[in-house]
Formats: structure tokens, sequence, C-alpha cells
């Protein structure tokens, strides 16, 4: 029998189904101990993780056994994947199974900020009767730009459409003659993309090369009544200058729900104070539905089965 060690929270279902073959230590809360997930792991075959554990080489290190990894979601830079590479550690996200959960919020998302109807809640309980500072815009005949055009990205396009915008993309890893181009406006890069979309939606891993990738030329580039959505990486996002941004009316609105400190603290939210009828924040849920989670776990146990059999 094997050992499988989850460290954050997994559908139930999913993980009786891994127990009835193997030995499962589930403990959502063994993300936040180290020394006790290092104790764990040191007689393990698999560990199951969503963002927040790092799959680190001084946690390989502590794993002699483990063969592979499952990962419910499909961001893997909390993944050292050379370290597992070099293991022969088989990584395993879960694709495809939290695409629709992640483009439902951006739509809705880039829909709460341009209808601009939402976030009066403070108004409306003091008296005031906002309905011109209320009424905002619609999202059909607006342009959804994408940055970066994977699984997540098309789906997103695809709901997109159902409701009357045109779409817009930048994404060097996909041939110019790929037919997800099809009836797509192609652009070579951010700037350009930003200046062209109303709502610009990031889908992208976090590399060198994508840190703080939307900073203060994207937002000036982009649109005084434009839209930012970021469902990615919080670390793609200078967070700072976005605030600065939406303060200087440079753009109109953001949606975050990943950031550059996750959990986020009040200390790395003082940044954003004073910006609540402008910005939404949410706390790393854009692929965490109840039926996302369904899906994922399902997918994950069978892979960490697959792998193990």
């Amino acid at each position: 029998m094997k050992k499988v060690v989850i460290s954050e929270f997994m559908d139930e279902a999913a993980v009786e189904d891994l127990r009835r073959d193997h030995s499962v230590v589930y403990d959502p809360a063994l993300v936040d101990d180290g020394t006790r997930l290092l104790a764990e792991l040191a007689d393990a075959d698999a560990i199951i993780v969503r963002n927040r554990t790092q799959v680190s080489g001084e946690l390989l290190g502590g794993s002699p056994r483990l063969r592979c990894v499952g990962r419910l979601g499909v961001g893997l830079d909390n993944i050292d994947l050379e370290a597992c590479k070099a293991r022969d550690i088989a990584v395993f996200p879960a694709s495809g199974a939290n695409d629709l959960s992640v483009a439902e919020y951006v739509i809705t998302s880039a829909a709460a900020l341009l209808r601009n109807a939402y976030l009066g809640f403070d108004r409306m309980i003091a008296g005031d009767w906002p309905r011109q500072q209320m009424s905002g815009g619609e999202l059909a005949g607006k342009t959804l730009g994408l940055a970066g055009f994977g699984s997540i990205a098309r789906e997103t396009a695809r709901l997109a459409r159902g409701m009357g915008m045109n779409i817009a993309a930048m994404d060097p890893f996909v041939p110019e003659g790929d037919a997800a181009w099809d009836g797509v406006a192609r652009h070579e890069d951010l700037t350009a993309l930003a200046a062209a979309c109303d709502v610009l939606s990031l889908h992208v891993p976090l590399t060198d090369g994508t840190r703080h990738m939307a900073g203060s030329d994207i937002f000036k580039a982009m649109k005084p009544g434009a839209v930012l959505v970021n469902a990615a990486r919080g670390g793609v996002v200078d967070e700072a200058v976005l605030a600065e941004a939406l303060r200087a009316g440079d753009i109109a609105g953001a949606a975050l729900d990943v950031f550059e400190t996750e959990p986020l603290t009040a200390e790395a939210a003082e940044k954003f104070k004073g910006l609540q009828d402008k910005l939404i924040l949410t706390p790393h849920i854009g692929g965490v539905t109840k039926e996302a989670n369904t899906r994922v776990s399902a997918l994950t146990a069978e892979n960490v089965r697959n792998a193990l059999a």
C-alpha cells in the first residue's frame, strides 16, 4: 500500500476514493506546518498540493520515496520542476478541470466592473441615490483582450462571444496559423493589446519574463474606461503601480484574485485602501467553485492512482 500526503483542501469524495487503495494522510493544515509536512513525507510515495505548498528542493530532499506530485489546479510555479525532473518525479496538473470556473470569474468580474452597479453598498445604505455614477456600461460590443491564449483564455473567449464581445489576444507560443486565432484579433505585444481592449484579462504563468508585465506602461496604454482582471498569478501585476493607476483614473477598475503576497495580509493590502469603488479583491478562488473542485480533485486522484499503479 502506497502513502499519499494531501497538504491542502481536496474534495472529500476524491480523498475517500484514494483511501480505497492507499494510506492517505489528509490534513489541509499541513501547508502551514512545514516540520510536520516533512515528517509525513519521509516515507510518502505521492503528495497532492494546491498553490500554497512549496514543492521545493528542500521538501523533495526530505522525500526519498516520492514518485509523483498531484497539483489541484494548473499553475506550477510553486513546484520545482527541474528538481522533480532530476528525481524522475512525475508532476500532474489538473489541466482543463477548472477552465470554466476561471472563465466565469473573468466574465462576471468584467461585467461587474464595467456596469459599475455592484460596488456602491456604502453609498446606498448612507441614503445616497447615485444613479448616474452607478449606471455603467455593457459587455456587448466591447473588446476582451487576453494576454495568453491557452485553454482557460479560450474558454473565456467562448463565453465572451456569447455576451456579444469582440476578442483580441496575444500569445507568442501559439503559432500564427493555429485555428484558435480564427475570429480573434492577434497582437504581437501586451502594449498593443492593452491599447485595443476594454477588458484586459491575464492568462500567463509567473516567470522571470512575466513578473510585473502589467505595469505603468500597460496601464497608460489602456483606455481610461478599461478594466483589468487578473486570475492568473499575482506577480504578473505590479500591484503598487496598479493602485496608483486606479487613483489617477488611468484605468476604470480592476479585479484581482491573485496577489504577490498570499494569503493577502493587512500590510500587503494597505496599498489598496480607499479603492473599494474601483477594485474587486477575492482570495484566489477563480478556479475553485464547488463544481470545479469536484472535477479537479477527481482528476488529480485519478492521475496519482495511475502513477502509483
